[in-house]
């Protein structure tokens, strides 16, 4: 039996008759294919990714694995489609606080239509993506169990500001979801140490240095961490992957510096973080969130 996934934070929703992905039960996550060139395109990279030996152990691991693709009942209803299957990255954690981020100054490929180029450099003119290399494109924090999920609207956390943006990066490595004023509490065990999330970035950023098989367009990295098992003094098991690979390239020899320059500057918002978590924009901004209600209440993504 498929479901919605439960911790998807950006992307379309197989909820309400739409079309969107589903999981199982096994740890099987099930995206429905695109009909035209983009759908094509997503296999080959998973093809050939899963088979490229050039792709060392320790950067394999940031991506989905791969079983193929396989023919399901759309959550639409509009009868059998095909389906990539992957690795439910969500599988087996319990109440995971996400964020998803999309990578690029650019998020269009070089075989793109004109009116498609024109729609996705909208989005990311009114976006932080031309200014900061990246945007928030999805997240959800988990507070208590009371209190469950701070999950803003997407539509919101796409347009934010940079200043915004470093906002949101310090609130989701921190304790209470319902302060204005972040404390990231969490940020040591999060960000930091050898197996945090920057160290981990900066494992990712030493690969792209050096490849060029491939060229990522609008790409996210997905970040994760359990706040329950910090809370128990356990490592919250922080982690990095890369989703969404409709728009892969040949690289042709050339580094892919569109979306090397957005994991860089990903890379120094965050260091910035773990180096000096307190600061005066913080608090500037706090006082205008106070304000104007910077923060969306509750609510589904």
């Amino acid at each position: 039996m498929l479901k919605v996934p439960a911790h998807q934070v950006a992307g379309h929703r197989a909820d309400r008759g739409k079309l969107g992905p589903r999981v199982d039960d096994s740890g099987r996550f099930y995206k429905p294919l695109q009909g035209d060139e983009r759908g094509a395109r997503e296999v080959a990279f998973y093809t050939s990714f899963s088979s490229d030996t050039k792709v060392p152990n320790h950067i394999s691991r940031f991506f989905p694995k791969f079983y193929g693709t396989q023919l399901v009942e759309a959550s639409d209803g509009s009868g059998m489609k095909p389906h990539v299957v992957l690795q439910d990255l969500t599988f087996s954690r319990v109440n995971p606080s996400v964020m998803d981020i999309k990578i690029g100054s650019r998020t269009w490929g070089p075989e793109e239509s004109a009116d498609q180029i024109q729609k996705c450099l909208k989005k990311d003119r009114e976006s932080s993506s031309l200014s900061l290399g990246f945007r928030l494109s999805g997240m959800q924090i988990f507070g208590t169990k009371e209190s469950g999920f701070w999950k803003p609207e997407k539509k919101w956390i796409q347009s934010i500001s940079t200043d915004e943006v470093r906002l949101l990066l310090k609130k989701f490595v921190s304790s209470d979801t319902s302060a204005l004023k972040p404390d990231c509490a969490f940020a040591s065990i999060v960000y930091g140490g050898s197996k945090g999330i920057l160290s981990q970035l900066l494992e990712l950023k030493a690969w792209f240095e050096d490849q060029t098989s491939y060229h990522f367009f609008a790409c996210s990295i997905l970040m994760m961490f359990e706040k329950e098992l910090a809370l128990e003094g356990k490592s919250p098991c922080p982690e990095i992957k890369l989703v969404d690979f409709a728009h892969v390239f040949e690289g042709r020899g050339v580094i892919d510096h569109n979306f090397l320059g957005g994991l860089c500057s990903l890379i120094k918002f965050i260091s910035e973080i773990l180096t000096t978590p307190e600061d005066s924009t913080t608090n500037v901004l706090v006082e205008d969130a106070h304000r104007s209600h910077v923060y969306p209440e509750n609510g589904s993504a």
